[in-house]
């Protein structure tokens, strides 16, 4: 009893009186309570969280908050607090010695606590505002804990006022007032929030975050983004609305955080290493000789490093993010705890309304208790979510941070382990997955705990009857797991034909100028879609066995209470299943369903993550180029800027040893495949070097051979991040022979450039390439090969101007790679590289003096040419080549191979880049001015004019119905139709079995027994076997519609694009198109069906709820209508922003990737200028401006899902509210029905809403997939019946009459008013400076470009009037590019099958690959590697001619296409060319005009228009422009 004397001196006042506070109409505590627990209860919390809330302030520091009003009002009310505690302490003194009774300890005790407390918030709010904190939730929750229980309090007073007015102590009455007010301003100041910090960022930020000032309700409710959702609700919201990113989600704070883990992972990993692999040798070779011990070491060293220990990344994700993600396990184990309240509750109400005799305030109670029990879930539940899905958005950014930091220092031979594709979805696909993970990871602990908890209260509820649900349980468990396992190796086969299908479709994008030029494009089209079967078969076996897991997800919960509920009624026939056993087990086994459901889905998800984590630890452990490869410091005893002492590298034979004094110009010369760009590699250090050393003073610019162009502008690429030096600008330009192109092209030098140059062609790309090089303003320049891709002239100039000894770099060290003989005579020193080694080495005079391979070679040369080449000097660019022997096929191929991997590293991934003018579509505009000469000086440059590509646009308001009707479209009208007749029937059987559940407990016992049970359980058990039925049928129609349909659409947009013509594919961005073959087409073969099914599903269960509630509680249908319109219109308040922030998102998602692809294309260039820094800044940026438009997305789903939850709540309330007042007529089996349906119904509304939003966000695909159907098409491919004659052409006679052709409507005339006949089996040349129209003719001789005016007769007949493919099957073109596509080498000569193989191997022989190709072990079946990376460029050269053989049509056309091929294979080419087609029509497209001083005739064109015609001979005779070129050729 000490307690009561505690409180009361004669004891009278006790702690606790039952009477007095439960079993009586009108409640309340006892004297004690309230002077004891209602007062310290509050003080308790205050001095339990500060020592852990000081020590958090101490170590978060967000600044200093000067003194303002409202903390000086938080302060002043604390103190007046504190005194007025005191006051009452004081008076207790004073009581005790003037009056006559002894005051109870409790009252000078509580007082005294309370005061201290006071004391202790003061101090917290004088803290807080020195470290910065502008809203507090520990103070917000004192203040409101002190509030509650002053609120009973203060009800109780005013009780005892009314009834026991003698007993009132006036002192403590009005102090307790004024205490209770003082509380209630206290709790309203701590709800506001307080001024900025100093210096904080949101200061200086145009558009912060609002989060960080919010105060802390606005936190908990995520109210502070109602703002972003009104304008989003207004008019579709757009970049600038978007908030910056919080400092702690930046790239530039998150991933450094990673890697210098993961750096730090990878040195302990080493350590250990070292300390196993180093020890054991130490001691051998003490003991042994010296031979012996290096084999025993070498030994076990290779047995160590195959058990060598992995860094742990998983353990570096959680040592970096794992702190913060540990918060959301205790919201979760608060949420989990929190979920059983509502079944307990659920069994309260029940035992209320079955006894009579409760009190009814009982009733209001317990609604009370679960509307606050069901609020504090949601929150608790969405704060839980908000920290999983930032973790997730960090991780993200982390990884996609690391893996870009990581690609711009792998080593070449690690980067050709994993293609393009693969490391981009090292960002993609796995960072995505390990963000979805997140969400998930907690249930591996919580799910467990879910099971035990709600067995734990069936247990109590059921009994041992519990068992046999339980068993049903782990009995579907494996059932599951096998499903899961085996859904898992279909993912991974369809993801291998999906990937075989993407390379492909990528594959034919780059190399689609020549698809259409072949008239291929059937062929491919079967080859995609044959893979694309094989996909839909395996997604047809994985949607088999998506309906029987459905079938299991839908049935076990049936199956489990069935089981347990006839056990339970069997067992013994006194077992009475009544109300609250019936329903409190339903509600429980509803619970349980989730953890047990969730299990498989999260283990597959683990599972899904883990080969992510593997894949991404690999690619972060590759190794490394060497930091040290390259001293950048002076040798000692060598002078030079450049020098190689004994170096050996892994692609040379023996030691190199070369040096490059200072300001000299030096010629690296050798055949194809010799090792020359090798030898510019190990200079820049992206060679493995193994011995010897490599020095370079001073900074380096790199040209490579096939030129990185970015997608930016003319003049972005040229200045390449450097300031602006306008004078030094224009001179580059100039210098680089670019001043005429930037004059062609639309928009100058702001013209953008599309991904890898598409609009440039391979001569401009080389001298912007080149330009960049130039404007930097190196001390050393590193030339690979930049002049092969450029005209004669060009060439001149460009040598002359810029690299040459008169040069813009003449002061500079140049090491330049060439083929051109013409010179080598200026070259301060020459490099004669045969099969990686340097055979000869000195200034020209010298080489031609000591006799060896190098003058023999020029000699021979310079004799055979002499007719057509009079002196080297001023010759043409032509190839040199091969040095050792010359003449024999061979010796093209000899080398190649282990060289050529070298040689041809940088053209990874670029099959469309090494071109000369002609060989892209020259773009829309590059000739748009040419018939135009007077005013385009005055031409006035218009940035928008120089847009090309098309950037993913964000569409804007709602999804139109047209694309769902064209989705059902694609589905079937019928088996939709089916389908949801089975759905509806699946849901009217399940609300049916638990109405009969529910009648069931309502029947009267008689003797103990209800004798009607056997028939309820029958009836019970068959309906749900129904529903089971239903149900999968339903499921097994809604996954065949989904295949039909992404059957359909992928079919229709293949069909689609492949009908586009060229200029679609120059304005679209291959990026984009690859995006719609894979990220959209993936959504609507797996997504969109589930996301049909679970939209129905949540629809119809909301919907039954609230049938089920209305017919328990008629009354709630005041309540209905008023919520469903809150429901409705927060709904559509959400979807509005939240769509168009999902658009936001996925458009700035490209940009991240695209520049991602150019990043690792261009890798050696960024590290050769150095700009590493600069390029992993603006990827940072990328990712930043990415996840700016991500974070409101998923605040807003934390804010919608509060709101409906609110109203879910609601709902539940006011069905235990009516249910209580109406308890009289209501029986218990209707009030439980009613009420564990309405506890279902918070869950199934917020899946409404989220799938009616996922739907519409996701059904975005399908319009996606068909916008392509109204983009501009080529005319037919083939007219039904043909009238061609079947051998046409025969005689190959070629007519223009008044032919003129645009790029594009509204732009001038590229080519003009040409009339001329070309005789059958006449050999025309076709010559003119850059951008005179020669290729445009050939692309309207092919109609890839539709004619203007005019027309063109082949055989008397109009090829205007012919079906496409009937057209260009019949004419054949050997175009500049070799385009190789992966698969055999037969297909990639005869794709349709239509010849036999000893045509194919005649072709070969005539093409001089025969040889080659026998040796080859699979020969015709050899696989060609992607781009034909297996080949060198010469044999693809002769594989183009080998197809042209092949066909052997009256017209060939050539782009002539050695520039980039030495001089052997150009004389095959030339000699086949001469001999297989003597009958044939040729034109040739000339860069070199030796190739066709022997032609019949020569067109020279000039802007569009011709200039002259006639025989080579004459022309020259004429003295024209035609004289001109050969004289600046060399050839007069």
């Amino acid at each position: 009893m000490g307690f009561d004397r505690f409180c009361s001196v004669d004891g009278s006042d006790p702690f606790w009186d039952w009477n007095h506070t439960w079993y009586t109409p009108s409640p309340d505590f006892t004297q004690c309570f309230h002077n004891t627990v209602l007062v310290w209860l509050p003080c308790l919390y205050l001095w339990i969280c500060a020592p852990i809330y000081l020590i958090y302030l101490r170590s978060h520091n967000q600044g200093y908050i000067c003194m303002s009003l409202l903390n000086k009002a938080k302060t002043a009310v604390s103190l007046l607090l504190w005194i007025i505690c005191w006051a009452d302490v004081f008076y207790s003194f004073w009581e005790r010695s003037h009056g006559s009774s002894v005051p109870a300890p409790v009252l000078l005790v509580s007082p005294t606590l309370l005061g201290l407390t006071m004391l202790l918030a003061t101090f917290i709010v004088q803290y807080e505002r020195m470290k910065g904190v502008q809203s507090s939730g520990v103070m917000l929750i004192y203040w409101l804990l002190a509030t509650l229980c002053a609120i009973v309090t203060f009800r109780s007073k005013i009780l005892q006022a009314l009834d026991q007015l003698s007993t009132v102590c006036v002192w403590r009455y009005t102090t307790f007032f004024i205490y209770f007010t003082l509380l209630l301003i206290a709790l309203f100041l701590s709800c506001l929030p307080d001024r900025p910090p100093l210096f904080s960022q949101a200061v200086k930020d145009p558009n912060p975050c609002p989060e960080h000032g919010a105060s802390f309700l606005s936190k908990i409710t995520f109210w502070w983004i109602s703002r972003m959702m009104v304008i989003g609700y207004k008019r579709p919201l757009e970049e600038k609305d978007l908030w910056s990113l919080n400092l702690d989600d930046r790239s530039q704070n998150v991933v450094p955080q990673l890697v210098h883990r993961w750096n730090t992972e990878c040195q302990k990993v080493k350590r250990t290493e070292e300390k196993t692999l180093y020890s054991p040798r130490q001691d051998r070779q003490r003991e042994t000789k010296q031979g012996p011990a290096v084999e025993e070491s070498e030994i076990l060293l290779t047995k160590t490093q195959q058990k060598a220990k992995e860094p742990s990344l998983f353990w570096v994700l959680c040592l970096t993010f794992g702190p913060y993600f540990l918060i959301s396990c205790l919201y979760k184990f608060i949420q989990d705890i929190l979920m059983f309240v509502g079944p307990e509750i659920l069994r309260l109400l029940i035992s209320f309304v079955n006894n009579s005799n409760a009190p009814s305030w009982h009733g209001f109670f317990y609604t009370a208790l679960l509307f606050v029990c069901t609020c504090v879930q949601s929150l608790v539940l969405q704060r839980y979510f908000h920290v999983c899905f930032v973790t997730g958005m960090r991780l993200r950014t982390a990884i996609i941070g690391a893996v870009y930091r990581k690609a711009l220092v792998i080593s070449s031979a690690a980067r050709r382990t994993s293609t393009v594709g693969e490391i981009v979805n090292l960002m993609s696909v796995d960072a995505q997955r390990f963000m979805d993970l997140i969400t998930y990871i907690n249930m591996i602990w919580s799910a467990p705990l879910q099971v035990v908890l709600a067995l734990y209260f069936l247990w109590q509820n059921l009994g041992a009857s519990v068992l046999a649900g339980v068993a049903v349980m782990i009995l579907l468990v494996p059932v599951n797991a096998v499903i899961a396992m085996k859904t898992k190796s279909y993912q991974v086969a369809q993801m291998k034909s999906k990937d075989n299908r993407i390379k492909l479709m990528n594959e034919m994008l780059n190399g689609i100028k020549v698809l259409k030029l072949y008239a291929w494009e059937l062929a491919f089209k079967d080859k995609v879609a044959g893979i694309r079967e094989s996909e839909l078969q395996v997604l047809k076996k994985a949607a088999y066995l998506g309906a029987v897991s459905t079938f299991t997800w839908v049935c076990a919960p049936f199956l489990v209470a069935l089981s347990t509920f006839a056990v339970y009624v069997l067992v013994d026939e006194h077992n009475v299943l009544d109300a609250e056993k019936a329903f409190v087990s339903l509600a429980l086994f509803n619970i349980l369903r989730f953890p047990l459901n969730m299990l498989p889905m999260v283990i597959s998800s683990m599972v899904q993550a883990s080969v992510s984590l593997k894949r991404l630890r690999v690619f972060l452990s590759h190794e490394e180029l060497q930091e040290d490869s390259v001293e950048h410091k002076v040798i000692a005893g060598c002078e030079s800027l450049i020098s190689i002492m004994d170096g050996v590298f892994c692609w040379s034979r023996s030691e190199l040893n070369v040096c490059i004094p200072e300001g000299s110009l030096v010629a690296v010369v050798g055949h194809v495949g010799s090792g020359k760009s090798s030898l510019l590699s190990a200079l820049l250090g992206e060679m493995d070097k193994l011995e010897g050393t490599v020095a370079i003073k001073g900074s380096v610019a790199y040209v490579p051979q096939q030129a990185w162009i970015q997608n930016s502008t003319l003049k972005g690429n040229i200045i390449f991040g450097q300031e602006r030096k306008e004078a030094w600008y224009q001179h580059v330009v100039e210098a680089c022979a670019l001043q005429p192109d930037l004059e062609i092209l639309p928009a100058g030098d702001e013209t953008e450039i599309g991904e890898k140059g598409v609009n440039l062609s391979g001569g401009q790309k080389q001298r912007v390439s080149l330009a960049r090089a130039v404007y930097c303003d190196r001390a050393i320049y590193l030339l690979d090969d930049p002049l092969s891709a450029v005209d004669a002239h060009v060439g001149k100039h460009i040598f002359d101007q810029v690299i040459g000894p008169q040069g813009l770099l003449k002061d500079k060290t140049r090491v330049l790679v060439t083929h051109g003989l013409s010179y080598l005579p200026q070259a301060d020193l020459i490099l004669v590289m045969v099969e990686g080694e340097i055979t000869e080495m000195g200034s020209y005079q010298q080489l031609m003096a000591t006799e060896g391979a190098f003058s023999e070679f020029l000699r021979t040369y310079a004799a055979v040419d002499q007719t057509q080449n009079n002196g080297l000097e001023n010759g043409s660019a032509t190839a040199l080549a091969e040095l050792s022997e010359t003449g024999h096929t061979q010796c093209l191929f000899r080398s190649a191979n282990r060289i050529r991997k070298h040689e041809e590293q940088y053209r990874m991934g670029c099959m469309l880049e090494h071109c000369c003018i002609l060989v892209l579509i020259i773009s829309s505009f590059v000739f748009s001015r040419l018939g135009v000469t007077e005013d385009l000086s005055q031409k006035a440059k218009n940035p928008g004019v120089g847009k090309l590509t098309e950037a993913d646009k964000a569409s804007t308001g709602q999804v139109k119905l047209s694309v769902f009707w064209a989705y059902l479209k694609a589905i079937g009208v019928l088996l939709s139709f089916i389908s949801l007749l089975l759905f509806i029937t699946h849901h009217g059987l399940s609300l049916f079995s638990n109405y009969w559940l529910s009648l069931w407990t309502d029947d009267p016992v008689i003797n103990g027994t209800q004798p009607t049970r056997m028939m309820r359980l029958g009836v019970y058990g068959a309906l749900g076997f129904s529903q089971g039925v239903a149900v999968f049928g339903f499921s097994l129609s809604m996954s065949i519609g989904g295949i039909l349909a992404s059957r359909y659409l992928h079919q229709s947009m293949l069909y689609d694009v492949l009908r586009s013509p060229m200029s679609f594919f120059e304005r679209t961005p291959s990026g984009n198109l690859v995006n719609r073959f894979s990220k959209e087409i993936d959504t609507i073969d797996t997504v969109i069906p589930q996301i049909f099914k679970m939209f129905l599903g949540s629809m119809f269960n909301v919907l039954g709820a609230c049938v089920v509630i209305l017919i328990a509680t008629p009354l709630v249908a005041v309540v209905i209508p008023f919520l469903g319109l809150l429901y409705f219109f927060v709904q559509r308040f959400y979807v509005a922003s939240s769509r168009q922030l999902k658009r936001l998102e996925s458009v700035s998602r490209s940009p991240i990737y695209t520049h991602f692809n150019e990043t690792l294309l261009g890798t050696s260039v960024i590290r050769a200028f150095g700009e590493q820094e600069r390029f992993i800044c603006n990827s940072d940026q990328r990712v930043d401006h990415n996840q700016k438009a991500y974070f409101p997305s998923i605040v807003a789903n934390r804010w919608l899902a509060i709101r409906l939850e609110f109203v879910g709540n609601c709902i539940v309330s006011f069905a235990a509210l009516f249910a209580v007042i109406a308890r009289e007529s209501l029986s218990p089996g209707i009030m439980g029905l009613s009420i564990s349906y309405a506890l279902q119904l918070t869950t199934s509304l917020t899946w409404l809403v989220r799938m009616s939003s996922d739907m519409e966000t996701n059904i975005v695909a399908v319009e996606k997939v068909k916008e392509y159907s109204d983009t501009e098409k080529e005319a037919e491919w083939k007219h039904e019946p043909s009238s061609l004659p079947s051998g046409w052409p025969t005689e190959g006679q070629i007519e223009l009459r008044g032919f003129c052709l645009r790029y594009r409507h509204d732009l001038d005339l590229a080519i003009r008013n040409i009339n001329i006949t070309i005789s059958g089996g006449e050999k025309v040349g076709i010559v003119g400076r850059t951008g005179a129209g020669k290729s445009s003719l050939t692309l309207g001789l092919f109609r890839i470009i539709e004619r203007a005016e005019g027309h063109i007769f082949i055989d008397g007949v109009d090829i205007a009037q012919l079906g496409l493919h009937e057209l260009r099957s019949r004419i054949t073109i050997i175009p500049q590019d070799p385009v190789v596509f992966s698969g055999s080498l037969r297909m990639n000569l005869d794709p349709f099958d239509s010849y036999s193989d000893d045509e194919v191997w005649r072709a070969l022989e005539f093409s001089h690959l025969k040889n080659f190709v026998s040796s080859l072990p699979d020969k015709l079946n050899h696989e060609c590697s992607e781009g034909g990376e297996n080949l060198s460029v010469g044999q693809r050269q002769l594989l183009c001619l080998a197809r042209a053989l092949l066909r052997k049509t009256k017209i060939l056309v050539l782009d002539e296409a050695t520039a980039a091929v030495d001089m052997e294979t150009d004389n095959l080419i030339q000699s086949t060319i001469r001999s297989q087609f003597e009958d044939c029509t040729i034109l040739t497209i000339a860069h070199r005009l030796n190739t066709i001083m022997d032609y019949t005739r020569v067109l020279v064109l000039e802007k569009g228009e011709i200039a002259e015609f006639d025989s080579p001979s004459n022309l020259i005779s004429q003295r024209g422009a035609f004289y001109k070129m050969a004289k600046d050729a060399g050839l007069v």
